[in-house]
């Protein structure tokens, strides 16, 4: 392919056409839900269920949790 520098107007507006045409195309790969594939995954994690009572205690403004955090 040319430079777009040395295109014609009517080329560089053609070459525009047909990469829009292309993303208007259905994608080839299946839509899923990625969240749906690590759901469960941490289910029987002692860890993550302290993620989880962290994240609870930041969201619901409790601090008594955020001393408990070991930064070793």
């Amino acid at each position: 392919m040319n430079h777009p520098a040395n295109l014609s107007i009517e080329e560089r507006v053609a070459a525009l056409e047909a990469a829009v045409a292309q993303l208007q195309q259905p994608s080839s790969t299946p839509n899923f839900n990625w969240v749906e594939q690590f759901s469960g995954s941490f289910k029987d994690e002692p860890e993550f269920e302290a993620v989880l009572a962290y994240g609870r205690a930041i969201r619901q403004g409790d601090d008594s949790l955020l001393g408990l955090v070991d930064e070793s």
